[in-house]
């Protein structure tokens, strides 16, 4: 009865020498496939959509300065917020495409000459 119950433990032993592996295999996998799905569902900029949004911005910047504007002056027109223009010359957020227009309109310019140098 003694070496029934030794080859019981043993069995024990060597089914958890076997199964925590494939569990922190499992485990592991299933944290990098939550992680993947994180970063695929960011909202925040990709690397690439920074570099549209900073282009943009230095775009609207170069517009606004050569017609001789200051950002609370487009926010005043535009009946926007100061902040906001300064977030779309920085590339921290975007215009909405009315905004746009009407950037466009208040820099004399047409729309397509905002995009123009955008990558």
């Amino acid at each position: 009865m003694l070496a029934s119950g030794n080859a019981i433990w043993a069995n024990l032993w060597m089914l958890l020498l076997i199964a925590i592996p494939w569990a922190v295999r499992i485990f592991i996998v299933v944290l990098l496939i939550k992680a993947l799905l994180k970063y695929l569902n960011d909202k925040k900029a990709t690397p690439e959509q920074a570099v549209i949004r900073r282009s943009l911005g230095e775009a609207l910047k170069a517009h606004r300065q050569n017609c001789g504007m200051t950002q609370e002056y487009v926010a005043e027109a535009l009946g926007v917020s100061r902040q906001a223009v300064s977030k779309w010359e920085t590339g921290a957020a975007e215009p909405s495409t009315s905004n746009l227009l009407a950037l466009a309109k208040l820099y004399g310019v047409d729309p397509g000459e905002l995009l123009r140098g955008v990558q």
